[in-house]
């Protein structure tokens, strides 16, 4: 379009603002971003930052629709316009976010970040697919993002993880084949975390690596999985007697003693039959169930026990970090375990245990008759 042509269709611009016709405000919309995308590579930076204030304007009174084609004809613009990309980015619709969110180079570290923060799970799809990932956005994506996003990630060789990120996708591996075979090709993964990945996959997805692992990282992927067979074969664990631990959570119980400082210092000091004892007798649950929450890798349960025996989050926290035998708790982990903790009703968690309690009950009545 010609300059006249241009300075035309600016004036009309605060009159198109106030018409009421959805249309119109279409059709100078599409205007402005044709004369912007014709002329980009000529443009200065002054003139770039008009065009940028008036797709603002437009921005905020154009229907979704229309912004998501906006969103893809800005995508891909080396000298996209910083505010109009930023205001396509934090969009509540998916559909116009996703084009700058997945390509746009106008979007800053912190921009993103921002969005992994408040955004729903589309918008963090949106960018997983990025060419590059920083450590601290990837962080980000892995503590919200739910399996399509992890999953995504992990397949992302431009991603790049901090290592609790990779304790966190590894951990979540293990009831997921296709997160296992996804890490498992990867070749910055960490060495002890490849092992741990590779040891605890099923026969399926192992074999799976293995096929499609490069020379170099073939020897270390074997190696993990005699180490891990190794293991199995010789590692049995020693059964726990509880009588003396239950016998003393029950005398502090009877004194009005069994409480969250008591678990603290279990916890802290490692005595961790009596932790076990004490969330058995204030869930009225038996050991056996308690034992098994606190060995299992996935906390959910774990956080369910804490709530249901009345301890506040220190204490839930502490038991986390000191469980004897167990790899620790990443940091994703363990605000994934906050966030259900904090979030989870009394009640509900007093009703789970209630029902943990009567299936046990029933499976062995069952065994006896």
């Amino acid at each position: 379009m010609t300059a006249i042509a241009s300075a035309v269709l600016m004036a009309e611009l605060d009159d198109a603002m106030n018409d009421r016709s959805p249309a119109r405000r279409v059709e100078i919309l599409r205007q402005v971003t044709n004369l912007f995308l014709a002329d980009v590579d000529r443009l200065n930076p002054v003139q770039i930052e008009v065009f940028d204030d008036v797709l603002v304007r437009l921005i905020e009174r154009s229907e979704a629709r229309t912004l998501a084609q906006l969103s893809a004809n800005l995508s891909g613009l080396t000298l996209a316009p910083r505010d109009a990309v930023r205001k396509l980015a934090f969009h509540e619709d998916a559909s116009v976010a996703a084009p700058v969110l997945r390509r746009s180079d106008g979007l800053s570290d912190e921009d993103l970040v921002e969005v992994a923060n408040t955004g729903g799970q589309e918008h963090l799809l949106a960018i997983s697919g990025r060419d590059t990932l920083s450590e601290s956005l990837s962080d980000v994506l892995v503590v919200r993002g739910d399996s399509v996003v992890r999953g995504t990630l992990a397949q992302n060789s431009g991603a790049r993880f901090s290592e609790a990120a990779y304790e966190s996708l590894v951990r979540d591996a293990e009831r997921d084949d296709g997160l296992t075979e996804k890490l498992g090709r990867r070749q910055d993964i960490p060495i002890r975390l490849l092992e741990e990945l590779v040891a605890k996959a099923s026969a399926r997805a192992r074999a799976r690596i293995l096929q499609s692992a490069s020379p170099d990282v073939l020897e270390i992927i074997k190696a993990a999985v005699a180490k891990g067979a190794e293991r199995a074969a010789t590692l049995q664990p020693k059964p726990v007697d509880y009588t003396e631990s239950l016998r003393t959570v029950i005398e502090l119980n009877r004194k009005g003693k069994l409480n969250d400082q008591s678990v603290n210092r279990f916890a802290v000091q490692g005595e961790y039959p009596s932790v076990v004892a004490a969330l058995a007798l204030l869930t009225t649950v038996p050991v056996e169930a308690i034992e098994s929450l606190i060995r299992n890798p996935q906390l959910d349960g774990l956080m369910v026990a804490c709530k249901a025996a009345r301890l506040n989050w220190s204490t839930a926290a502490m038991i986390i970090h000191n469980r004897p035998g167990c790899v620790s708790a990443s940091k994703p982990q363990v605000e994934r375990a906050r966030e259900m903790f904090e979030t989870l009703v009394l009640s509900t968690a007093q009703r789970t245990v209630r029902i943990w309690s009567e299936e046990k009950s029933g499976r062995e009545k069952r065994l006896v008759g």
